[in-house]
């Protein structure tokens, strides 16, 4: 597949950019800091018809202003892009402060959940409604586990739903290689579409 990945060059992104290679894909990786080509998901000529998917690893603003409406703002340019192109598939890289800890409470909401990524984890939950609205993209949204770090590459974890997903020590974890193997393997498979899934060991 011929694919294109925004914020290549994050955390998430480059590792997600690498998988994809590794496995044969074409990948154009995109990212505003100009590297490996500069462009932002606003920038709707990037989104070249030819295109098979598109991942967006775009995390909300981190500079102390409220994050939630340019990340609305952004996704909302994204998806027309992807209209004008004529590209369906779309992988967007979620937070997993929107996944629930108990019938009606998602993580973000519950009195542990640090402070300093509370607006960011608002702002993705808010992501996630916008995309539940948008019913003629064929999207999938990855919540990772509560954790998320560099790591190993196993191919070894489990896929679920709305629930945060714990191991039997109770921590919630995912590499970020096995993030992505969870990423190529949906755009593989296409076995969520306009779903939300969430990643964890």
């Amino acid at each position: 597949m011929k694919i294109l990945v925004f914020g290549a060059t994050g955390m998430v992104g480059q590792r997600i950019a690498a998988e994809l290679r590794d496995r044969g894909h074409e990948v154009t990786g995109v990212s505003r800091s100009g590297g490996p080509v500069k462009g932002d998901v606003r920038d709707t000529a990037t989104l070249a018809p030819g295109h098979d998917a598109v991942v967006s690893a775009v995390a909300p603003p981190r500079d102390g202003t409220e994050p939630e409406p340019p990340f609305i703002e952004a996704n909302t340019a994204l998806t027309d892009g992807l209209r004008a192109a004529g590209v369906r598939r779309l992988i967007v890289v979620g937070g997993a402060g929107s996944l629930q800890v108990a019938p009606g409470q998602d993580l973000v909401d519950t009195p542990e959940f640090p402070e300093l990524y509370k607006k960011e984890a608002l702002a993705g939950r808010a992501l996630l409604r916008f995309y539940r609205e948008v019913d003629d993209l064929d999207w999938t949204f990855v919540s990772p586990a509560a954790e998320i770090a560099p790591g190993e590459r196993t191919g070894v974890f489990r896929v679920g739903g709305d629930t945060l997903l714990s191991d039997e020590q109770g921590r919630s974890f995912i590499s970020a290689e096995d993030y992505a193997v969870a990423i190529a393997d949906e755009l593989e498979k296409n076995a969520n579409v306009r779903k939300r899934i969430c990643v964890a060991y």
